[in-house]
């Protein structure tokens, strides 16, 4: 880190952080064997270690006679967690207290600065901003799975401020942060209030059309047709053909980024090739909310075929296309999707046979070209609002990395003169160190790790007692 630091203001590695009484480990090798559903002993996983948050995602745990065996580093409120892996990597929060002892896994670092060393929360803001980002993403190793060793996390270099600073940058950011949470929660919400009133608007347009006309099956408004069994004689050679998926159809869209190729032979184009205003439905899904799901085909792509997975219905004379897709994803056919596709064996999918019987409302030519003005004036609307919601969101990320970068160059709240330099703060914490013992050095079993306080003691770091009461 070559830039001028603020006056009073020192660099430091992160081991260099450590005081005498701190700790700076990776968390425990603990196997499935390991683990008991209904052991005392909280096992914190990577799913729970959030950007600036503790998740509190997971759900595993081990006894505390297996925790002991395995001589656990034991967490305490106050401990800061870094993940030694994606996503993001090197993302940090601080440890509270969930009432119950905890350990964590082997790629999570627990660090805890001890007593007489920098303010923590200081500490794991520090770790999340984003020159500190730059830096480990710099030391990350491996190909398919990225991670940082904790001996390069040592290496990582921090720009401390005095102690005295610390607290009020802490205090400083904090504040910005929570309402700069609060305003993504109201955009999170608005965008929720969004999709319901679509949802809500469409439904009432398909209840006024359902008392505009009868109800009939699709069997008698559209043809209803399986697709292609893609298996290893159809492996695209010579006489290659565009081939939709289940994952090219979400609800009422295409995504046609990634589109595969299928071998056809005589006859087979003719019989499957897509036309525009087709219906794409999909047969099965692991969540039964997405069984039926479908979107219009519009011709995207010239001479285009899809998958067995996915069933196409062909509107006929008396049904247009768009007014198809609009109704088929509406709650209220929604309904009657998800009550044909449960079998008696449990699962949950569509066949040809179970399409054809669904029913919907078939109101006049003419009513249907009305009621799809009006829907397509509500998405265009709320697509407008939807695109505003998501420009916000993106200048929130982009806000909270300007307050992370503005807190951790000086830049964030007023100096003081007065303070201890940090120079002083870095003397102590080596010379406490320095008068310490050394441990001997002594082998420890594969799976052994430092043995730490038992998890009913606590230590808390000079600084945060407010903060870690969550």
């Amino acid at each position: 880190m070559s830039e001028t630091l603020p006056p009073g203001w020192a660099e430091a590695s992160l081991a260099d952080l450590i005081a005498a009484d701190g700790v700076f480990a990776d968390g425990d090798w603990v196997e499935s064997k390991d683990q008991d559903p209904l052991g005392e002993v909280r096992l914190v996983q990577l799913a729970d270690v959030g950007d600036g948050a503790f998740r509190d995602r997971s759900d595993r745990s081990l006894t505390t006679d297996k925790a002991a065996e395995l001589r656990c580093t034991f967490l305490q409120p106050g401990d800061i967690l870094l993940a030694r892996m994606p996503e993001p990597l090197g993302r940090a929060c601080i440890y509270p207290d969930i009432k119950r002892p905890a350990v964590t896994v082997v790629d999570v670092c627990v660090i805890r600065p001890g007593r007489e060393s920098v303010d923590p929360r200081w500490l794991m803001w520090s770790l999340n901003s984003p020159s500190v980002r730059e830096q480990i993403s710099s030391y990350q190793s491996g190909t398919t799975r990225k991670r940082i060793s904790r001996k390069n996390l040592g290496k990582i270099r921090l720009q401390v401020p005095p102690l005295a600073e610390q607290r009020r940058i802490v205090e400083a950011l904090e504040d910005h942060l929570s309402r700069l949470d609060a305003a993504v929660d109201y955009l999170a919400a608005a965008h929720s209030k969004n999709d319901a009133l679509w949802q809500s608007a469409l439904d009432d347009l398909i209840t006024d059309a359902a008392t505009q006309g009868s109800e009939l099956s699709i069997a008698e408004v559209a043809e209803v047709q399986g697709g292609i069994l893609k298996n290893p004689k159809r492996k695209p050679t010579t006489n290659k053909f565009p081939f939709l998926r289940v994952a090219n159809v979400p609800r009422g869209s295409l995504d046609l980024e990634d589109v595969h190729e299928v071998e056809l032979f005589d006859g087979d184009l003719e019989r499957w090739r897509l036309q525009a205003g087709d219906l794409l439905v999909v047969e099965g899904n692991g969540s039964p909310d997405q069984i039926g799901r479908a979107a219009m085909w519009r011709d995207e792509i010239r001479d285009c075929v899809h998958q067995n997975h996915l069933i196409r219905v062909r509107p006929g004379p008396r049904v247009n296309g768009e007014f198809l897709e609009f109704i088929w994803n509406s709650s209220y056919v929604s309904a009657s999707i998800r009550a044909a596709a449960i079998s008696t064996s449990g699962l949950h999918t569509l066949s040809t046979r179970k399409v054809k019987g669904i029913r919907i409302p078939v109101p006049p030519l003419a009513k249907q070209q009305e009621y799809l003005a009006a829907m397509q004036e509500w998405r265009t609307q709320t697509n407008r609002l939807a695109k505003a919601i998501s420009a916000l969101r993106h200048e929130a990320v982009v806000l909270r990395k300007s307050l992370l970068q503005a807190a951790f160059t000086g830049k964030l709240v007023p100096r003081d003169l007065t303070d201890q330099p940090a120079t002083e703060l870095l003397k102590r914490i080596d010379a406490e160190r320095a008068g310490q013992p050394k441990a001997a050095r002594t082998r420890k079993p594969a799976a052994a790790k430092k043995v730490l306080s038992p998890p009913n003691t606590t230590i808390v770091p000079i600084g945060i007692q407010e903060e870690i009461a969550l």
